[in-house]
């Protein structure tokens, strides 16, 4: 089943977070108190909406209790990111993630209840969105606009199967470079093809963006 995501909040970080999701073919509410941002993102997203998110009753209205998961990414207004986060515990929302200013900020969010409160630098949408997207995805660092490497844990998909079995780098086109097994402290660099992955290690995964999303989607991200 599609998850469904909201992101409050349109600017730099809101906006490459809203992309990405998107991307990744995650069904996105986008939500912005102004409205040419609105408008940016209304062929992106699957829904785009203005709408003062520290109102209750504005939230019940866009059906924001039905989403699995809420980005809050509001600006430089410290107040409505918090009133924001308390509304949306309120409701119910199983989880949030919010963008924080400063140490004081990740404080008050922390204390009120965010499940996850991050410090954006620079352009950090993509990565935070791939960890989203699943808690198997543990890191993901770019090489370049189109290459990148990521870290991701095995679930059941994996659980007691070879890498010649699983064939990841015909399937997929992305190579295996290293594991970390569940119970091992070291990193087993250049793993052969017999090797059996384990649920819980960890696998270091090189290749284009697009052979790693489908990698992702059909191997990492749990059902």
């Amino acid at each position: 089943m599609k998850r469904e995501f909201a992101v409050i909040g349109l600017g730099r970080f809101g906006g490459s977070i809203c992309r990405e999701l998107s991307a990744e073919g995650m069904d996105v509410l986008a939500i912005d108190i102004h409205e040419d941002k609105v408008k940016e993102f209304k062929n992106i997203a699957a829904h785009a909406v203005i709408a003062d998110t520290t109102d209750e009753n504005v939230l019940k209205e866009i059906g924001i209790r039905n989403i699995d998961h809420v980005i809050v990414a509001i600006g430089d207004d410290i107040q409505a990111s918090i009133l924001t986060t308390l509304m949306l515990k309120e409701l119910g929302i199983n989880k949030i993630t919010v963008k924080a200013q400063n140490d004081y900020h990740e404080k008050v969010l922390n204390k009120i209840g965010a499940d996850h409160v991050v410090h954006p630098e620079r352009d950090m949408g993509r990565r935070i969105a791939h960890s989203i997207i699943s808690t198997n995805i543990l890191d993901h660092l770019e090489l370049s606009d189109d290459h990148s490497i990521v870290e991701v844990k095995a679930g059941e998909k994996m659980d007691g199967m070879t890498l010649i079995e699983l064939d990841i780098r015909a399937q997929f086109g992305c190579n295996v470079v290293a594991i970390k097994e569940a119970d091992e402290k070291g990193i087993n660099v250049s793993p052969m093809a017999t090797q059996k992955i384990e649920k819980d290690d960890i696998l270091i995964v090189i290749g284009a963006d697009k052979d790693l999303s489908r990698f992702e989607k059909q191997l990492v991200v749990e059902d």
